[in-house]
């Protein structure tokens, strides 16, 4: 399999499934119906590091759980539908993933999910900090910048927060990144790295093209394109879709490679690094997205954002201000 599905994800899953026996696990995937939901379902259902996939949902999950229940390999699968089943689709979950709520449709910002995804993700993590306070938690659902203070609050007002393990998951921006400067410079993208920090919509993601691997040189007229194209590639494919659905494919990938390398880090495999939003004194902003060093308890360490280029100190003076008001937008909806 590993071999015909080519894919960096793959190889990241097969490669764990040795490393560990501690690296296999339960995930409780929430919003598992729909459009992130049922594509990073799938590639998580292929994956040796998963003992039990849970999916859970508001409607549709019995067929979805079927259906990813005949696919031979050695996860099991459970689906749970309905509020009042969401706890059972929680017990003893070591990682909950969440991608529910609505997606974006033309002309919507993230921002303008908020109320709707706001209260989706409160409720979920609600539950999920009394039924399995110490499971990481993965973060999908947007307006990412302001749903994880959301979910730390939830945890802070439960009396189990732990900074360490939620994450808002911002691995679309580093897969985009690294695809677009492949492309660019017909590099390998397997073998390419660029470091994403800030946030995770608009002007706070701040690509590090001058921090690339291999190292690679752009013009400033090229830097200034890739980082516009990389900041509203979303919106790229929310129009392309026209009004169809958003970047749903991309994301359930991205999710899935971050849950992966979570995984494998919980497992004892060394030097796992994701960049992820999470609770940081790298900036002004108390959630920063930056490098992280992955481990057995989430958060080992935090990478920081390492030396910049002028632009890219210039952008992110720039975005502190929006990022600033995502974070108090969340805070606020909680008080």
């Amino acid at each position: 399999m590993q071999r015909l599905l080519g894919s960096r994800l793959f190889v990241l899953s097969a490669r764990a499934f040795s490393t560990s026996g501690k690296a296999r696990a339960k995930v409780a995937l929430l919003g598992a119906s729909g459009g992130i939901g049922q594509p990073m379902g799938l590639l998580l259902k292929q994956s040796p590091l998963v003992t039990h996939l849970s999916l859970y949902d508001i409607v549709n999950t019995p067929g979805v759980a079927a259906d990813l229940s005949h696919i031979c390999s050695g996860a099991k699968v459970t689906g749970h539908q309905g509020t009042e089943h969401l706890a059972t689709a929680l017990e003893g979950a070591q990682v909950v993933a969440i991608p529910a709520g609505l997606p974006r449709k033309p002309g919507m910002t993230r921002d303008d999910l908020f109320n709707t995804n706001a209260s989706i993700v409160k409720q979920l993590t609600e539950v999920a900090a009394n039924v399995c306070p110490e499971a990481m938690i993965c973060v999908i659902s947007n307006p990412v910048n302001s749903t994880v203070p959301i979910t730390s609050e939830v945890f802070k007002k439960a009396g189990v927060y732990n900074p360490k393990k939620i994450f808002g998951v911002t691995t679309l921006d580093i897969v985009r990144s690294n695809m677009f400067v492949a492309e660019s410079r017909g590099l390998n993208v397997d073998d390419v790295n660029v470091p994403v920090i800030c946030g995770h919509s608009g002007v706070t993601i701040i690509p590090l093209l001058s921090q690339a691997t291999p190292l690679v040189s752009f013009s400033q007229d090229e830097i200034e394109k890739l980082t516009h194209r990389i900041q509203n590639a979303g919106t790229e494919v929310v129009e392309a879709k026209a009004g169809m659905g958003s970047a749903t494919l991309s994301m359930a990938y991205s999710g899935a490679r971050f849950v992966f390398s979570l995984l494998e880090a919980m497992g004892g495999k060394k030097n796992v690094v994701e960049c992820a939003f999470v609770r940081s004194d790298v900036s002004d902003a108390m959630y920063f997205a930056t490098p992280i060093r992955l481990g057995p308890n989430g958060v080992e360490e935090n990478l920081g954002t390492g030396k910049m280029s002028d632009f890219e100190q210039q952008k992110l003076a720039e975005a502190m201000g929006e990022l600033q008001q995502n974070i108090a937008k969340g805070e606020a909806f909680m008080k």
